[in-house]
């Protein structure tokens, strides 16, 4: 009895074997195809029927290949939960035919640089045929097809098996698109390089939100900031400390990240994030994109408030709840990272805080400070504290020019193009206030004014208002038509230098494409 136990043992240990080798040879051609490209991110499909059979075989081919694939360390894979979610609140069948538009589509949210996708066919009854091909989702491009045989191990079934319609979200939407994003920073000893990133990369991150719109409209954009895991924090908040609340004032947000300082501490994911969640205001709009980033790297479990509870929480109110580790991506595995990101249907992310070549230097971006120089001359105070707050913006344009001059150019872009960073300077400078439509030229108050504008008649003042008004206009239409031929040179230039170095931009800005989209936003190419 011994014997035949032990003999049906090594049948099933070298049937399985046998078959992990035939999906290992289809990697491996797969793999050669790419040629010496440094590193690449693919999502795996699976493979159809090419007659629309139904069967086990596209996900079991699907999951065999994906194993082989994850043994070369120069391809980081798409988790199938993550794929399985998008297609399907694209309303896709993961079994159906995968066009080119589908292809670009399914890179962007997913932030995928290729798509692995093909077919089956059966040979004979226990034989089958997988075409296979890895399609760049950029250009729709093969880039690589492999065929192989292989002996069929799964069932078929007599029931098409449908993926169930995805249930829309509550009807409770707001009048006006909004954004919401809050950043939760550890701001312990060993994190000098995530707070840099966070600095020198603010403006590129909410530019990319700048580039959405919804419904003809370009969104609000609110951030808040925390910081957690600092020892010279009291002990009775847990280490943690509200920076910033939601605002639209951008320059707050990135002088305060300037003001920051690391101290060795306690890291409580779980309990920040609970103190994001009831000290922020939070909009109950269903189309609003709300999503915290927290990042750190410490692990996700400490603190005396279970990160569960307080995700599930986050879920409950729509927000997206996204983690960013400091460090290996399989530490953050281990430290539980991904299972905080998956609880609230968020993204998890690794990035090297280390990394110190964070800006590509384009050719615009002398030309586009100069023309924010120029934009400060179209501002006119208004009331008692503009003239502190036209100080403290002053200030802001030093401490950028300290941080380099691609910095610079994110932020004027963001103060050309962002409704909201009008909107923020429209208590204290009349032209934004007009802009903005917070306040009409017939209700100017004169008093409020420079004294060397109280004196005009109303016509006057009209004029000169006309002329800020239009000479702003102009500058700002000149930044934005900049920064569109900025960010193409820089797309270029990132793609040539293919560093692999992954930053807290890319891990944001992947992420914000991804579910902004799903919360009804268009982005520009």
């Amino acid at each position: 009895m011994k014997v035949i136990i032990f003999n049906i043992f090594i049948l099933i240990a070298f049937s399985g074997g046998a078959r992990a080798q035939s999906l290992d040879k289809l990697a491996g051609k797969l793999a050669a195809g790419l040629g010496d490209r440094p590193s690449i991110k693919l999502a795996v499909l699976e493979f159809p029927y090419t007659g629309g059979k139904a069967s086990e075989g596209p996900v079991v081919v699907q999951e065999r290949l994906t194993t082989a694939l994850a043994q070369n360390k120069k391809i980081t894979l798409i988790e199938r939960g993550l794929l399985k979610k998008v297609m399907g609140e694209l309303n896709l069948q993961s079994s159906g035919a995968i066009d080119e538009e589908t292809v670009k589509k399914l890179g962007k949210l997913l932030g995928a640089d290729a798509i692995v996708t093909g077919t089956l066919n059966d040979l004979k009854e226990n034989q089958t045929e997988i075409n296979a091909r890895i399609v760049e989702t950029e250009t729709a491009k093969i880039l690589a097809a492999a065929a192989l045989s292989v002996k069929k191990t799964w069932k078929d079934s007599s029931q098409v098996s449908v993926t169930p319609p995805v249930n829309p979200p509550p009807q409770n939407f707001g009048s006006k698109p909004l954004v919401q994003v809050a950043v939760l920073l550890d701001t312990s000893n060993s994190m000098d390089g995530l707070i840099n990133q966070a600095r020198t990369q603010i403006w590129k991150i909410v530019n990319e939100l700048v580039s959405a719109e919804k419904s003809g409209s370009k969104p609000a954009i609110e951030v808040a900031l925390y910081e957690y895991g600092n020892s010279a924090l009291s002990r009775e908040t847990g280490w943690l400390r509200l920076i910033v609340p939601f605002t639209t004032d951008l320059d707050l947000v990135a002088r305060e990240l300037f003001a920051l300082r690391t101290n060795g501490g306690d890291e409580y994911c779980g309990q920040v994030i609970s103190a994001a969640l009831s000290g922020l205001n939070w909009s109950p709009k269903a189309d609003v994109y709300k999503a915290i980033f927290i990042a750190g790297n410490e692990p996700f479990t400490q603190g005396p408030v279970s990160f569960q509870e307080a995700v599930l929480k986050a879920k409950e109110k729509s927000i997206f709840v996204n983690t960013i580790y400091c460090g290996s991506r399989q530490q953050g595995l281990a430290e539980q990272w991904k299972a905080g990101a998956d609880l609230a249907e968020g993204d998890y992310a690794n990035i090297d805080q280390s990394a110190q070549n964070y800006a590509v230097a384009a050719p615009q971006d002398d030309k586009i400070s100069q023309l924010s120089a120029s934009l400060n001359d179209t501002y006119v105070a208004y009331g008692s504290g503009a003239g502190g707050r036209m100080a403290a913006k002053m200030e802001m344009d030093t401490m950028m020019k300290s941080a380099g001059a691609s910095v610079m150019a994110e932020r004027a872009a963001f103060k050309a193009a962002a409704p909201s960073a009008t909107a923020s300077e429209s208590s204290w400078d009349v032209v934004s206030a007009i802009e903005s439509g917070s306040l009409k030229k017939e209700n100017i108050k004169t008093d409020q004014l420079p004294e060397e504008l109280k004196k005009m008649d109303k016509p006057a003042l009209n004029s000169y208002i006309d002329g800020k008004l239009a000479e702003r206009k102009k500058i700002k239409d000149e930044i934005t038509r900049l920064q569109t031929e900025r960010k193409t040179y820089i797309a270029l230039e990132e793609k040539k230098k293919n560093s692999g170095a992954s930053t807290l931009d890319k891990a944001m800005i992947n992420t914000i494409r991804r579910q902004a989209a799903l919360r009804g936003y268009k982005f520009a190419p």
